[in-house]
């Protein structure tokens, strides 16, 4: 199967996913929520929506492995078989406030690097879709980064580790000091959305840290086939652990890496 019907397919599978969202929202009370961590919840939409997801997936592509966010799976960096990485509900902690901002996301790796993604946000009907070597897509019309040149000129967005309330670092240095070397910064509690809208150019910029493969695998290829960069702190390419994430129009990278170091420096 050719990455086209790969992706034709992928794009299926999240927008039957995000039916089941839609159904739901604002429904959602906070009393049906679980919690994984003190601010880390999961609610039983993230497991329907991934039972169908991964259901779905293995049917389609029998020979290839998965990773989801709730069950887990194979070992992404395992040479073999393609692997799925999946998210299916991004911003579950909006959902469950009844905040109307939350993303499915849907990525096939091959040797580590992301050849077929798509990012759907089902409360807005968004579908954001790419393959290697074949651009980005907002809904099937081509999308490409902004054109700021400068961080000062750039509208950020950037979120927090769930493990923000004990450790050493939370991001919030970083945050302080983007906040007055930019036009602002924003936090919207989805990754997948925001590298979303780095690639179409509503966001110059994205920054995270203690992220996971599923979080971030869809839109860095959205990010880099709409024409911009998504690289680690370091501005090196292999970025899709999520440790470390900075996506951008490419034209600010630069200067973002260099804050970020500075910003970790003091």
């Amino acid at each position: 199967m050719d990455h086209d019907s790969i992706l034709e397919k992928a794009t299926e599978i999240a927008q039957e996913a995000g039916r089941m969202v839609r159904e739901v929202f604002p429904r959602t009370a906070i009393v049906e929520v679980d919690w994984k961590g003190p601010v880390n919840p999961v609610t039983k939409i993230d497991l329907d929506a991934e039972k169908l997801i991964v259901g779905r997936i293995r049917e389609a592509f029998p020979d290839h492995r998965v990773l989801a966010e709730e069950g887990g799976g194979d070992e992404w960096r395992a040479r073999g078989a393609p692997i799925w990485m999946i998210d299916p509900l991004d911003g579950t902690n909006n959902l469950a406030h009844g905040f109307p901002h939350v993303g499915i996301s849907l990525a096939m790796v091959d040797e580590g690097v992301p050849v077929a993604g798509v990012v759907y946000d089902p409360l807005r009907e968004e579908t954001f879709s790419a393959r290697m070597g074949g651009g980005a897509t907002l809904n099937g019309d081509p999308i490409s980064v902004s054109r700021v040149g400068q961080l000062a000129g750039a509208f950020l967005a950037t979120g927090f580790p769930y493990d923000r309330t004990t450790a050493a670092d939370n991001n919030v240095e970083r945050l302080g000091y983007f906040l007055r070397r930019s036009q602002g910064v924003r936090r919207a509690g989805a990754a997948v959305l925001d590298l979303s809208y780095v690639a179409c150019g509503r966001l110059d910029g994205f920054w995270e840290i203690r992220l996971s493969p599923w979080d971030v695998a869809a839109g860095v290829l959205l990010v880099r086939e709409a024409g911009g960069l998504a690289t680690d702190q370091r501005g090196e390419l292999d970025c899709v652990s999520g440790d470390f994430v900075v996506a951008s129009n490419g034209l600010i990278h630069s200067e973002m890496l260099r804050a970020i170091s500075q910003a970790e420096t003091g």
